[in-house]
């Protein structure tokens, strides 16, 4: 089973899996809040070696081909022509690490990129293995549920485990994971990347959420 780029369901699998490897994030974020600003010049900077290491991917760096094909080999969406730089998922989750920690608190962060590392691969699993009614941009209504159920479920955990307060906090989560799953699914529309999207929305609804 492949989809329109010719990527295999099984490697689509393991491209969810390298997604999922990135809830490292999250945990650090959790774990070390009170040094925010840290974090944030971490991922930022993690954001532009992401960038420089695929600019040298597309110019056909010797060292950068053979370490991307032990480790991504079948993964690649588009693989890119000689010159054609072409970036990946990874600066986008680097990045929106790096801005929702600039614009909220480090908690909120925490679970907002808890949602969309879930609740994305949640989505490309079983929109890929059981979506039968597309809605828009090949997606559908299959994975867009998975997205917002799993995603809720790993907010509500992260913010159980984070001690948030109960109570309406959950509603504003909620809201913004729905706002979140939309994102995604109009995610050509808007022009923007579905790991730098959702977490910056529902980082803003966690946030709203708590000054309420």
């Amino acid at each position: 089973m492949t989809d329109a780029s010719g990527i295999s369901y099984r490697d689509e699998v393991r491209r969810k899996f390298v997604h999922l490897s990135s809830l490292w994030m999250p945990l650090a974020i959790g774990l070390f809040a009170p040094y925010r600003w840290w974090l944030c010049l971490f991922f930022g900077v993690c954001c532009v070696l992401n960038l420089i290491v695929e600019h040298e991917y597309a110019r056909n760096v010797g060292w950068v081909v053979r370490l991307y094909n032990v480790f991504f080999r079948g993964m690649l969406r588009k693989t890119p022509h000689k010159g054609q730089w072409i970036v990946s998922g990874g600066p986008y989750v680097f990045a929106a690490a790096s801005v929702a920690l600039l614009l909220f608190p480090a908690r909120a962060t925490a679970v907002a990129m808890t949602v969309m590392l879930l609740g994305d691969t949640a989505a490309a699993l079983v929109g890929r293995r059981w979506g039968r009614h597309v809605l828009v941009n090949g997606k559908s209504w299959e994975g867009t549920l998975a997205f917002c159920v799993v995603g809720m479920a790993g907010a509500f955990v992260a913010m159980t485990l984070l001690d948030f307060p109960r109570g309406a906090i959950d509603l504003w989560a909620a809201g913004s994971i729905l706002a979140a799953g939309a994102a995604e699914l109009f995610e050509k529309q808007l022009h923007f990347d579905d790991n730098f999207s959702i977490p910056l929305i529902v980082g803003f609804g966690i946030t709203l959420g708590g000054i309420c």
